[in-house]
């Protein structure tokens, strides 16, 4: 039955666009391969995919990478996607065009268990019934290439051409890249996104975006729209951008490193409490980071799901392969940053440092909230800090810390997530088996593969 409040709204919003010349709609949706994919509309058919939604089948649950179906993929079926209103944008950087999230539901109008962005907004949820309030940001990592493109292929795929030849954090990259630069943060402008910093980074050509906070689903949302508004900057460069964990083999990759801060009674519960438990934190905000910390094998699987994920996840690059905590420690998985005393507590949060953007940032920003909201309702502690790059340990200093390495490979980390109470309870399994279904299948896809060709190979997808 149709909303007819749904369907007001939906016009109005379809006027108030066209009076600003937006013309169509691109709503999406993120699978478990980390693909966004999208059906886009024309405004005058939003108020209809509103109520009535656009059709999307089940299938794309089990899209890899490379657009092969895993098993357990069927053409038979159908869903609908519904764009959330509340979250619609104009796209700065398509004059035009505007977009959507979708959530997706069956054909009787209920949940569709596998959507990945109903997860996080279920795991946001069950966080805020527990009094909680939980703020993420995703970092976002990219390197501009330059090299010849054609339409029948990659042009040279074995290699990457930099559009700045700059060092790592220099201001000679920046005014290599001004004009870009300039463009991206008018256009992020445009599309309602918040930037607090860009700067370069250390691998050749690379940059490095962070956004303020927002609540998972919103965090999800606005990590969408970054990497989306980067790839329609650099085009008009005639430029591509690679958000791959491994844009080149052997080198620094990209990260999409999370961080988030989890509030109670506005109190930020990651905030220094001198005197408060061995780690110097609230009991709960404690608590969260060790579930998290606990958890980290399995989630390696979501938050670094792809097989270039494990080419980027080395020691000293500060990738933090360790699963390990510490204060301002790069080289930790899970890094607690305190911020200047003058900045107040605020602005204390926790860094998931393993994190790339060939993860979903729903299934990553709902799978930390499981795993954190676990590690307080267990009451968890964290170990002994780690204060120094573990690399620089031996094996029994190593062990001693508590500073183990995480898995080194994508089966390895499926391993972890298949045996994985937690996840699986908290995905459900219609989701979690799609989710493992198609990583399995990429898993298998590069077994074989050298380092080279596994970073050509994903180079472009994300």
């Amino acid at each position: 039955m149709r909303d007819p409040v749904a369907d007001d709204t939906a016009l109005e919003i379809s006027e108030a666009l066209r009076r600003n010349d937006i013309h169509a709609v691109a709503v999406t949706m993120v699978d478990n391969s980390g693909v966004a994919r999208v059906k886009a509309i024309p405004v005058d058919r939003l108020a209809q995919a509103a109520t009535i939604g656009i059709g999307a089948p089940p299938v794309f649950d089990f899209f890899g990478s490379d657009d092969s179906i895993a098993p357990g993929g069927s053409p038979v079926g159908d869903l609908r996607m519904i764009p959330d209103l509340a979250s619609l944008r104009s796209l700065g950087a398509m004059p035009g065009w505007a977009w959507a999230p979708a959530d997706r539901v069956s054909l009787d109008g209920s949940p569709h268990l596998g959507c990945q962005r109903g997860f996080a907004r279920h795991q946001q949820d069950q966080a805020a019934g527990m009094g909680l309030k939980v703020e993420m940001a995703f970092e976002t990592e990219w390197v501009l290439d330059a090299g010849p493109h054609s339409i029948e292929g990659d042009g040279n795929p074995s290699r990457l051409v930099p559009v700045t030849t700059g060092l790592a954090y220099g201001m000679g990259r920046l005014v290599d890249v001004a004009g870009f630069s300039t463009e991206l943060l008018v256009a992020l402008a445009g599309s309602g996104v918040e930037v607090a910093q860009l700067h370069p980074e250390y691998a050749p050509s690379q940059m490095e975006l962070s956004v303020t906070h927002k609540d998972p689903v919103g965090a999800a949302d606005t990590a969408v729209v970054v990497r989306q508004t980067l790839r329609a900057v650099a085009s008009k460069h005639g430029w591509r951008v690679s958000l791959s964990p491994a844009a080149s083999a052997g080198g620094v990759g990209n990260g999409a490193h999370l961080h988030m801060s989890v509030w109670r009674d506005g109190h930020n519960l990651l905030a220094p409490a001198a005197g408060v438990g061995s780690a110097g934190l609230d009991p709960l905000g404690e608590a969260w980071m060790a579930g998290i910390l606990a958890a980290l094998p399995a989630l390696m699987a979501v938050v670094a799901p792809s097989a270039a994920s494990y080419l980027r996840l080395q020691p000293q690059r500060w990738a933090a392969p360790w699963r390990c905590w510490g204060r301002e420690n790069r080289e930790a998985a899970l890094r607690l940053v305190g911020g200047a005393a003058w900045a107040g507590m605020g602005v204390a949060n926790a860094e998931l440092k393993v994190v790339d953007a060939s993860a979903n940032p729903y299934l990553v920003a709902g799978a930390v909230v499981a795993a954190g909201l676990d590690g307080m309702q267990r009451s968890l502690t964290l170990p002994p800090e780690v204060k120094i790059d573990p690399a620089l340990l031996d094996e029994p200093a190593r062990h001693a810390a508590g500073a183990v390495r995480l898995p080194q490979s994508l089966t390895e980390a499926l391993d972890e997530f298949d045996r994985s109470e937690v996840l699986h309870h908290a995905m459900g399994n219609q989701l979690a088996e799609a989710f493992s279904a198609v990583r399995r299948a990429e898993a298998d896809r590069f077994a074989a593969c050298s380092e080279d060709e596994i970073a050509n190979a994903s180079r472009w997808v994300w």
